[in-house]
Protein backbone atom coordinates (compact mmCIF):
# COMPACT_ATOMS: atom_id res chain seq x y z
CA UNK A 1 0.00 0.00 0.00
CA UNK A 2 3.28 2.44 0.61
CA UNK A 3 5.72 2.81 -1.41
CA UNK A 4 8.40 5.54 -0.92
CA UNK A 5 8.63 8.75 -2.91
CA UNK A 6 11.22 12.06 -2.19
CA UNK A 7 9.31 13.83 1.09
CA UNK A 8 8.46 16.92 1.01
CA UNK A 9 7.75 19.76 3.84
CA UNK A 10 5.17 22.36 4.20
CA UNK A 11 4.76 24.59 1.35
CA UNK A 12 4.02 28.15 1.57
CA UNK A 13 0.44 29.06 1.37
CA UNK A 14 -0.95 31.43 -0.84
CA UNK A 15 -1.07 34.69 0.53
CA UNK A 16 -3.69 35.97 -1.47
CA UNK A 17 -6.21 33.65 0.77
CA UNK A 18 -8.97 35.96 1.91
CA UNK A 19 -9.36 36.14 5.86
CA UNK A 20 -12.02 36.86 6.03
CA UNK A 21 -13.66 33.50 4.75
CA UNK A 22 -13.63 32.09 8.52
CA UNK A 23 -16.87 34.32 8.83
CA UNK A 24 -18.95 34.15 5.93
CA UNK A 25 -22.61 33.53 6.23
CA UNK A 26 -22.18 29.85 4.38
CA UNK A 27 -20.55 27.78 7.20
CA UNK A 28 -20.99 23.89 7.08
CA UNK A 29 -17.79 22.95 8.85
CA UNK A 30 -17.92 23.68 12.79
CA UNK A 31 -14.47 23.17 14.76
CA UNK A 32 -13.75 22.58 18.50
CA UNK A 33 -10.27 23.12 20.05
CA UNK A 34 -10.23 22.26 23.64
CA UNK A 35 -7.46 23.98 25.34
CA UNK A 36 -6.12 22.98 29.26
CA UNK A 37 -2.69 24.62 29.96
CA UNK A 38 -1.69 25.39 26.30
CA UNK A 39 -3.26 28.84 25.18
CA UNK A 40 -0.18 29.47 23.08
CA UNK A 41 -0.47 26.27 21.46
CA UNK A 42 -4.29 27.36 20.49
CA UNK A 43 -3.41 30.61 19.32
CA UNK A 44 -1.24 29.34 16.91
CA UNK A 45 -3.43 26.72 16.10
CA UNK A 46 -6.61 29.99 15.82
CA UNK A 47 -4.19 31.56 13.40
CA UNK A 48 -3.42 28.90 11.02
CA UNK A 49 -7.07 27.97 10.68
CA UNK A 50 -8.73 30.75 10.47
CA UNK A 51 -6.56 31.23 7.39
CA UNK A 52 -9.22 28.68 6.12
CA UNK A 53 -10.21 29.27 2.53
CA UNK A 54 -14.07 28.28 3.63
CA UNK A 55 -15.96 29.39 6.10
CA UNK A 56 -16.11 27.94 9.81
CA UNK A 57 -17.89 28.00 12.58
CA UNK A 58 -14.78 27.76 15.56
CA UNK A 59 -15.02 26.57 19.27
CA UNK A 60 -12.44 27.15 21.58
CA UNK A 61 -13.23 24.98 24.94
CA UNK A 62 -10.91 26.64 27.49
CA UNK A 63 -11.12 23.24 29.98
CA UNK A 64 -10.84 24.51 33.46
CA UNK A 65 -6.99 25.33 33.23
CA UNK A 66 -6.82 27.22 36.01
CA UNK A 67 -4.33 29.58 34.43
CA UNK A 68 -3.89 32.51 32.49
CA UNK A 69 -5.13 30.89 29.41
CA UNK A 70 -8.32 32.72 28.73
CA UNK A 71 -7.24 36.13 29.60
CA UNK A 72 -4.11 35.52 27.14
CA UNK A 73 -6.96 34.43 24.91
CA UNK A 74 -8.71 37.65 24.86
CA UNK A 75 -5.49 39.37 25.00
CA UNK A 76 -4.82 37.92 21.33
CA UNK A 77 -8.26 38.22 19.94
CA UNK A 78 -7.79 42.11 21.00
CA UNK A 79 -4.58 42.60 19.36
CA UNK A 80 -2.16 42.80 22.76
CA UNK A 81 -0.48 39.28 22.81
CA UNK A 82 1.17 37.57 20.04
CA UNK A 83 2.98 34.66 21.24
CA UNK A 84 6.00 33.40 18.25
CA UNK A 85 5.26 30.48 16.26
CA UNK A 86 6.75 27.52 18.43
CA UNK A 87 8.64 26.54 15.28
CA UNK A 88 10.18 28.73 12.27
CA UNK A 89 9.55 25.96 9.78
CA UNK A 90 5.87 26.08 10.79
CA UNK A 91 5.64 29.70 10.70
CA UNK A 92 4.84 30.07 7.08
CA UNK A 93 0.96 28.85 8.23
CA UNK A 94 1.07 31.78 10.63
CA UNK A 95 2.81 34.44 10.07
CA UNK A 96 2.24 37.63 9.58
CA UNK A 97 -0.41 37.71 12.31
CA UNK A 98 -4.09 37.74 11.23
CA UNK A 99 -5.34 41.51 11.39
CA UNK A 100 -6.75 42.36 14.63
CA UNK A 101 -9.05 42.63 16.67
CA UNK A 102 -10.56 39.31 15.90
CA UNK A 103 -13.94 39.28 17.42
CA UNK A 104 -14.81 36.36 20.16
CA UNK A 105 -17.97 35.77 21.84
CA UNK A 106 -17.51 34.68 25.44
CA UNK A 107 -20.14 32.25 27.42
CA UNK A 108 -19.92 30.30 30.53
CA UNK A 109 -20.34 26.46 30.10
CA UNK A 110 -23.94 26.55 31.88
CA UNK A 111 -24.84 28.53 29.17
CA UNK A 112 -24.00 26.29 25.76
CA UNK A 113 -27.66 24.89 26.28
CA UNK A 114 -29.16 28.06 26.12
CA UNK A 115 -27.18 29.28 23.25
CA UNK A 116 -29.33 30.53 19.89
CA UNK A 117 -29.23 28.67 16.75
CA UNK A 118 -26.18 30.63 14.90
CA UNK A 119 -23.21 30.66 16.44
CA UNK A 120 -20.67 33.16 16.17
CA UNK A 121 -17.75 32.81 14.08
CA UNK A 122 -15.36 32.39 16.84
CA UNK A 123 -16.82 31.49 20.52
CA UNK A 124 -15.05 30.87 23.61
CA UNK A 125 -16.18 28.78 26.09
CA UNK A 126 -15.23 28.93 30.14
CA UNK A 127 -15.72 25.91 31.94
CA UNK A 128 -14.72 26.12 35.39
CA UNK A 129 -13.81 22.43 35.89
CA UNK A 130 -11.63 20.14 33.33
CA UNK A 131 -14.19 17.46 31.56
CA UNK A 132 -11.41 15.64 30.02
CA UNK A 133 -10.71 15.45 26.04
CA UNK A 134 -14.24 13.76 25.49
CA UNK A 135 -16.16 16.33 27.91
CA UNK A 136 -14.23 19.00 26.59
CA UNK A 137 -15.12 18.26 22.62
CA UNK A 138 -18.47 17.72 23.97
CA UNK A 139 -19.01 20.62 25.07
CA UNK A 140 -17.98 22.20 22.04
CA UNK A 141 -20.17 20.17 20.28
CA UNK A 142 -23.14 20.67 21.58
CA UNK A 143 -23.09 24.72 20.73
CA UNK A 144 -21.87 23.38 17.71
CA UNK A 145 -25.27 20.91 17.04
CA UNK A 146 -27.30 24.28 17.36
CA UNK A 147 -26.76 25.39 14.49
CA UNK A 148 -28.42 23.80 11.99
CA UNK A 149 -26.45 25.05 8.84
CA UNK A 150 -23.31 23.22 9.87
CA UNK A 151 -23.42 19.79 8.46
CA UNK A 152 -20.15 18.23 10.09
CA UNK A 153 -18.16 19.04 13.12
CA UNK A 154 -13.77 18.57 13.22
CA UNK A 155 -12.25 17.92 16.87
CA UNK A 156 -8.89 19.17 16.58
CA UNK A 157 -6.13 19.15 19.42
CA UNK A 158 -4.74 22.71 20.25
CA UNK A 159 -1.44 21.59 19.46
CA UNK A 160 -1.89 21.28 15.97
CA UNK A 161 -1.49 23.94 12.89
CA UNK A 162 -3.38 23.59 9.66
CA UNK A 163 -2.96 24.00 6.19
CA UNK A 164 -5.33 26.85 4.66
CA UNK A 165 -6.71 24.48 2.49
CA UNK A 166 -6.78 21.44 4.80
CA UNK A 167 -10.94 22.32 6.24
CA UNK A 168 -12.27 22.85 2.30
CA UNK A 169 -10.24 19.37 1.12
CA UNK A 170 -12.11 18.16 4.82
CA UNK A 171 -15.45 19.32 3.88
CA UNK A 172 -15.21 18.21 -0.01
CA UNK A 173 -13.97 14.51 1.25
CA UNK A 174 -17.00 14.62 3.70
CA UNK A 175 -19.96 15.81 1.44
CA UNK A 176 -18.40 12.98 -1.33
CA UNK A 177 -18.66 10.13 0.87
CA UNK A 178 -22.32 8.65 0.92
CA UNK A 179 -23.29 7.70 4.88
CA UNK A 180 -20.00 9.29 5.90
CA UNK A 181 -19.68 9.20 9.66
CA UNK A 182 -15.89 9.75 10.92
CA UNK A 183 -13.29 11.14 8.99
CA UNK A 184 -9.49 11.77 9.48
CA UNK A 185 -6.50 13.92 7.52
CA UNK A 186 -3.51 13.61 6.82
CA UNK A 187 -1.40 14.28 10.29
CA UNK A 188 2.31 14.77 10.11
CA UNK A 189 4.67 15.94 13.01
CA UNK A 190 4.92 19.35 13.54
CA UNK A 191 8.48 19.17 14.39
CA UNK A 192 9.59 16.93 11.63
CA UNK A 193 6.91 17.83 8.83
CA UNK A 194 7.96 15.15 6.24
CA UNK A 195 7.36 12.47 8.57
CA UNK A 196 3.85 11.61 8.72
CA UNK A 197 2.16 10.64 12.23
CA UNK A 198 -0.79 8.89 10.83
CA UNK A 199 -2.88 8.48 7.38
CA UNK A 200 -6.38 9.31 8.71
CA UNK A 201 -5.67 6.79 12.04
CA UNK A 202 -5.06 3.25 13.44
CA UNK A 203 -5.21 -0.18 12.98
CA UNK A 204 -6.09 -1.56 16.45
CA UNK A 205 -5.12 -4.82 18.08
CA UNK A 206 -7.40 -5.56 20.65
CA UNK A 207 -5.28 -8.25 22.15
CA UNK A 208 -2.71 -5.96 23.32
CA UNK A 209 -4.91 -3.06 23.10
CA UNK A 210 -2.53 -0.72 21.46
CA UNK A 211 -2.80 0.85 17.70
CA UNK A 212 -0.59 1.03 15.23
CA UNK A 213 -0.89 4.19 13.12
CA UNK A 214 -1.50 4.16 9.25
CA UNK A 215 1.97 5.34 7.66
CA UNK A 216 3.58 6.02 10.80
CA UNK A 217 6.59 7.85 10.82
CA UNK A 218 7.19 7.26 7.16
CA UNK A 219 7.92 10.49 4.83
CA UNK A 220 5.41 12.47 4.20
CA UNK A 221 5.87 12.15 -0.05
CA UNK A 222 4.98 8.27 0.33
CA UNK A 223 2.68 7.14 -2.21
CA UNK A 224 -0.49 5.69 -0.88
CA UNK A 225 -4.32 4.58 -2.15
CA UNK A 226 -6.85 6.79 0.30
CA UNK A 227 -9.32 4.28 -0.09
CA UNK A 228 -6.93 1.80 1.36
CA UNK A 229 -6.13 3.71 4.09
CA UNK A 230 -9.97 4.49 4.68
CA UNK A 231 -10.62 0.47 4.51
CA UNK A 232 -7.67 0.24 6.94
CA UNK A 233 -8.92 2.71 9.52
CA UNK A 234 -9.74 0.82 12.92
CA UNK A 235 -10.19 4.42 15.06
CA UNK A 236 -9.68 8.14 13.65
CA UNK A 237 -6.43 9.86 15.11
CA UNK A 238 -8.16 12.21 17.98
CA UNK A 239 -6.09 14.98 17.24
CA UNK A 240 -7.70 15.42 13.93
CA UNK A 241 -11.24 13.80 13.81
CA UNK A 242 -14.23 14.86 11.66
CA UNK A 243 -17.82 13.78 12.68
CA UNK A 244 -21.22 14.31 10.33
CA UNK A 245 -24.46 15.85 12.00
CA UNK A 246 -26.07 12.07 11.22
CA UNK A 247 -23.47 10.17 13.17
CA UNK A 248 -23.40 12.57 16.07
CA UNK A 249 -27.18 12.43 16.50
CA UNK A 250 -27.24 8.73 15.89
CA UNK A 251 -24.06 7.19 17.60
CA UNK A 252 -24.34 9.57 20.43
CA UNK A 253 -21.53 12.26 21.77
CA UNK A 254 -18.41 10.95 22.80
CA UNK A 255 -18.05 8.26 26.28
CA UNK A 256 -17.30 10.80 28.92
CA UNK A 257 -16.03 8.10 31.31
CA UNK A 258 -12.56 7.81 30.04
CA UNK A 259 -11.46 11.54 30.46
CA UNK A 260 -8.20 10.29 28.51
CA UNK A 261 -7.72 8.19 25.66
CA UNK A 262 -9.57 5.68 23.92
CA UNK A 263 -12.59 8.08 23.25
CA UNK A 264 -12.00 7.60 19.55
CA UNK A 265 -12.18 3.54 19.02
CA UNK A 266 -15.09 3.57 21.42
CA UNK A 267 -16.42 5.98 19.08
CA UNK A 268 -15.60 3.70 16.31
CA UNK A 269 -16.58 0.45 17.94
CA UNK A 270 -19.95 1.57 19.18
CA UNK A 271 -20.61 2.97 15.40
CA UNK A 272 -19.50 -0.33 13.60
CA UNK A 273 -21.87 -2.53 16.38
CA UNK A 274 -24.46 -0.74 14.66
CA UNK A 275 -24.01 -3.50 11.78
CA UNK A 276 -24.89 -2.43 8.58
CA UNK A 277 -26.75 0.78 10.16
CA UNK A 278 -22.91 2.13 10.73
CA UNK A 279 -21.64 5.01 9.52
CA UNK A 280 -18.53 5.11 6.53
CA UNK A 281 -15.25 5.92 7.81
CA UNK A 282 -13.51 8.50 5.63
CA UNK A 283 -10.19 9.75 4.85
CA UNK A 284 -9.85 13.21 3.32
CA UNK A 285 -6.38 12.86 1.86
CA UNK A 286 -5.77 16.08 1.04
CA UNK A 287 -6.18 17.90 4.33
CA UNK A 288 -2.77 18.47 5.78
CA UNK A 289 -2.46 18.75 9.78
CA UNK A 290 0.52 19.39 11.79
CA UNK A 291 0.60 17.98 15.14
CA UNK A 292 3.00 18.91 17.87
CA UNK A 293 2.18 15.75 19.88
CA UNK A 294 1.20 15.24 23.89
CA UNK A 295 2.53 18.89 24.71
CA UNK A 296 -0.36 19.18 27.96
CA UNK A 297 -0.61 15.91 29.03
CA UNK A 298 3.10 14.41 28.85
CA UNK A 299 2.64 12.22 26.60
CA UNK A 300 5.20 10.88 23.77
CA UNK A 301 5.67 7.63 21.44
CA UNK A 302 8.20 6.10 23.65
CA UNK A 303 7.50 5.19 27.33
CA UNK A 304 10.26 6.47 28.74
CA UNK A 305 9.18 9.90 27.61
CA UNK A 306 5.67 9.14 28.90
CA UNK A 307 4.26 11.22 32.36
CA UNK A 308 2.88 9.46 34.82
CA UNK A 309 -0.41 10.91 34.42
CA UNK A 310 -0.31 9.78 30.85
CA UNK A 311 0.68 6.55 32.03
CA UNK A 312 -2.42 6.26 34.96
CA UNK A 313 -4.99 7.27 32.04
CA UNK A 314 -3.98 5.42 29.04
CA UNK A 315 -3.96 2.09 31.36
CA UNK A 316 -7.18 2.59 33.21
CA UNK A 317 -8.69 3.34 29.75
CA UNK A 318 -7.28 0.50 28.24
CA UNK A 319 -9.23 -2.07 31.18
CA UNK A 320 -12.37 0.80 30.81
CA UNK A 321 -12.84 -0.07 27.06
CA UNK A 322 -11.91 -3.79 27.05
CA UNK A 323 -14.53 -4.43 29.76
CA UNK A 324 -17.18 -2.63 27.71
CA UNK A 325 -16.73 -4.40 24.60
CA UNK A 326 -14.55 -7.16 25.19
CA UNK A 327 -15.06 -7.93 28.59
CA UNK A 328 -13.29 -11.92 28.13
CA UNK A 329 -10.25 -9.92 27.44
CA UNK A 330 -10.64 -8.21 30.31
CA UNK A 331 -7.77 -10.98 32.90
CA UNK A 332 -5.34 -10.60 30.75
CA UNK A 333 -4.88 -6.95 29.80
CA UNK A 334 -5.17 -6.36 34.22
CA UNK A 335 -1.72 -9.23 33.91
CA UNK A 336 -0.29 -7.03 30.74
CA UNK A 337 -1.45 -4.28 33.02
CA UNK A 338 1.44 -5.54 36.36
CA UNK A 339 3.52 -6.42 33.52
CA UNK A 340 3.72 -2.81 32.44
CA UNK A 341 4.13 -2.23 36.20
CA UNK A 342 7.55 -4.65 36.37
CA UNK A 343 9.40 -3.05 33.56
CA UNK A 344 8.61 0.66 34.55
CA UNK A 345 10.12 -0.58 38.27
CA UNK A 346 13.51 -2.10 36.31
CA UNK A 347 14.06 1.19 34.57
CA UNK A 348 13.59 3.19 37.80
CA UNK A 349 10.40 5.09 36.94
CA UNK A 350 8.96 5.09 40.23
CA UNK A 351 6.01 7.51 39.69
CA UNK A 352 5.08 5.57 36.48
CA UNK A 353 4.78 2.62 38.39
CA UNK A 354 2.47 4.04 41.53
CA UNK A 355 0.56 5.34 38.18
CA UNK A 356 -0.09 1.90 36.60
CA UNK A 357 -0.57 0.19 40.25
CA UNK A 358 -3.75 2.33 40.98
CA UNK A 359 -4.98 2.21 37.21
CA UNK A 360 -5.38 -1.73 37.49
CA UNK A 361 -6.65 -1.43 41.04
CA UNK A 362 -9.19 0.89 40.02
CA UNK A 363 -8.00 3.79 42.40
CA UNK A 364 -7.99 7.38 41.11
CA UNK A 365 -4.67 9.29 39.97
CA UNK A 366 -4.08 11.20 43.15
Amino acid sequence: MITPRPAAGPSRPDRRTDRRTVAGPDAALGVVIVNFRGADDTIECLESLMRSTVALRIVVVENGSGDDSAQKLRDWAAGRYRPAPASDTMAVFTVPPLPKPVTMVEMPASAVSDAPGAVAPLTLILSDDNLGFAGGNNLGLRLLASDRRLRHFWLLNNDTVVAPDAPAALLRRMDATPDIGMCGTVVCHYWQPDRLQALNGYVFNKYTGAGRAIGGEELAAIAYSPQDVADATDFVLGASLAVSRPFLSEVGPMAEDYFLYFEEIDWAVRNRRRGTNAFVTGFAHGANVYHKAGRAIGSRSLTAARSAFSEYWLARSRLRFTARFFPWLWPLHWLLCWAMLGRRLIRRQFANAGALARAALGRPFR
